[in-house]
């Protein structure tokens, strides 16, 4: 059901309530912060007082106002929007909220102050370390310390939003989409590196596909079935565009890959040849992507096929005729036809840094 419009206003008098928190300032004055909810006021539903009409269904979710007199720390949020798994009031909420107490948009794609809705599980959500820094940074909270009834434990921190000028980031999967190099680190993110770019776009996963793991161990596209794999633990989920395909996520087993076997490090496919390798501690496996079927004489060692390559391999990727496999924070190239590695190269070589 929609949720009707809620509007957050700076209390004009002092009202007491059953639970807040008090917010002490130099030790000599005390403020509460109050939140209470009215309707709004006019019958057509986007216009609202305020100058800054909605505009029905997606779009604009809502909004809010810097501290200041009169409006300022007041959020408004659209009616004509249904809050429900696609879009989470207590998410649009918090960000609404930071807007109220001062926080403006962050760059940081990760962070709740990012200007782009994305979604996240409310029942996992661990405020960005991002939007953590940027509440401390305010002014208004510099010289206050909250002091609840009952102190609570510092909670979780969330893992910070990798940065791709990082010389020691690790790629956890590299794979191509339809041209597009998307490279996948960390908890939740990915990059994608478009042919006619060289600015890499950063993006959570659950952005691109909202159906796929948080984390990602291997990853690879099927020219064959026009599919992208992503791999977490012994299960795959397999997706066509942005949709999950019926019946996945599967055991990684359904591959034809041994039972015993907990999780896959790296994959990449040979669009010529048909064939997957499925990288696994010092082996590899060979699947054949139009048998549907593992190949004979397999697990074969890395390093017998990919001479001297007897680092683990965390990530691979095949491009232009070259086979790259990644290990730490760097990458090993590869010629696709004879096996013999020609250079050592930093991740950064695909996933160029760009704060220059």
């Amino acid at each position: 059901m929609p949720v009707r419009s809620v509007h957050v206003e700076s209390p004009k008098s002092e009202i007491q309530q059953p639970n807040y928190f008090s917010l002490k300032q130099n030790s000599l004055h005390m403020k509460n912060i109050l939140i209470y909810l009215s309707l709004k006021d006019n019958v057509d539903g986007k216009k609202h007082g305020d100058f800054y009409p909605f505009d029905g269904p997606d779009g604009t979710l809502a909004h809010a106002f810097a501290p200041s007199s009169g409006i300022g720390g007041d959020a408004h949020f659209d009616e004509d929007e249904t809050f429900t798994f696609r879009y989470v009031l207590f998410l649009v909420a918090a960000h609404e909220f930071g807007h109220s107490l001062g926080l403006s948009h962050s760059n940081d794609p990760g962070a709740l102050m990012a200007p782009v809705y994305s979604y996240k599980n409310p029942d996992t959500f661990v405020l960005p370390q991002d939007d953590v820094r940027g509440i401390q940074s305010l002014k208004l909270f510099k010289n206050l310390s909250i002091i609840p009834e009952d102190p609570i434990p510092p909670g979780p921190t969330a893992p910070p939003t990798p940065d791709a000028c990082d010389s020691s980031l690790v790629l956890d999967a590299v794979a191509t989409l339809r041209g597009e190099i998307f490279s996948m680190s960390f908890f939740r993110f990915f990059w994608r590196i478009h042919p006619q770019s060289n600015t890499p776009e950063q993006t959570l996963i659950a952005n691109f596909w909202p159906d796929a793991p948080d984390s990602v161990d291997a990853a690879y596209e099927s020219e064959q079935s026009d599919r992208v794999f992503l791999f977490k633990g012994r299960q795959v989920w397999a997706f066509s565009g942005y949709d999950l395909v019926r019946d996945y996520p599967k055991s990684i087993s359904s591959f034809g890959l041994p039972k015993d076997i907990k999780k896959v490090d790296a994959a990449l496919n040979d669009p010529e040849t048909g064939k997957t390798l499925f990288f696994v501690d010092s082996n590899y496996y060979s699947y054949d992507e139009t048998t549907k079927a593992m190949d004979s004489g397999f697990p074969k060692r890395v390093d017998k096929t990919f001479s001297g390559m007897t680092r683990k391999v965390t990530a691979a990727l095949q491009n232009r005729g070259y086979t790259y496999l990644y290990s730490g924070p760097y990458m090993y190239e590869f010629s696709s036809r004879t096996g013999q590695m020609l250079r050592l190269l930093r991740n950064s070589y695909f996933l160029p840094c760009n704060n220059y």
